[in-house]
């Protein structure tokens, strides 16, 4: 069964983030009214995110959070709806939302100024975002996020 797609209000910008980091299509409602997310969340099926009870009240789906903290949101989001993967994959831009694909820049393309090029030539692989163009690869970043997801698991402890 595949996770539900989301809608994260203000107040869970954080946890929309690392749910774009495992694949989830999770729209971020940054400066929308109550009501602009209960109508575009009943138009497309999502299930609205948010530690606002009113809102949650008001939604057809709704998954009220509890904690201020991003690592018992995810804890409590993934006990919900334990379809929400576990592991970071290169499938959402973690910036807009969109779909990544592969991507084969050329050095003198102007957003691969930060690329580790010494590395891609060594079969590292690049991702692009379809709508706002950012870059993705495996590095420290995948790495810090793999870390901080394991330790969020039941079995991993914290």
């Amino acid at each position: 069964m595949a996770p539900p797609r989301w809608i994260a209000d203000e107040m869970v910008g954080r946890l929309a983030r690392y749910l774009r980091f495992v694949g989830c299509d999770t729209l971020y409602a940054r400066g929308w009214s109550d009501e602009e997310i209960v109508t575009r969340a009943r138009a497309e099926d999502r299930v609205v995110l948010t530690r606002d009870r009113a809102l949650a009240a008001r939604a057809t789906r709704a998954f009220l959070l509890t904690s201020v903290t991003l690592s018992e949101q995810w804890k409590a989001v993934r006990a919900a709806f334990p379809s929400v993967p576990s592991e970071p994959r290169f499938e959402r831009c973690s910036e807009c939302n969109g779909p990544l694909g592969p991507y084969e820049p050329s050095p003198t393309d102007p957003r691969a100024n930060r690329v580790p090029w010494e590395r891609v030539e060594r079969g590292l692989a690049l991702y692009r975002c379809a709508g706002c163009g950012h870059l993705y690869w495996e590095g420290s970043h995948t790495a810090n996020v793999r870390a901080r997801l394991a330790s969020w698991s039941p079995q991993g402890g914290a």
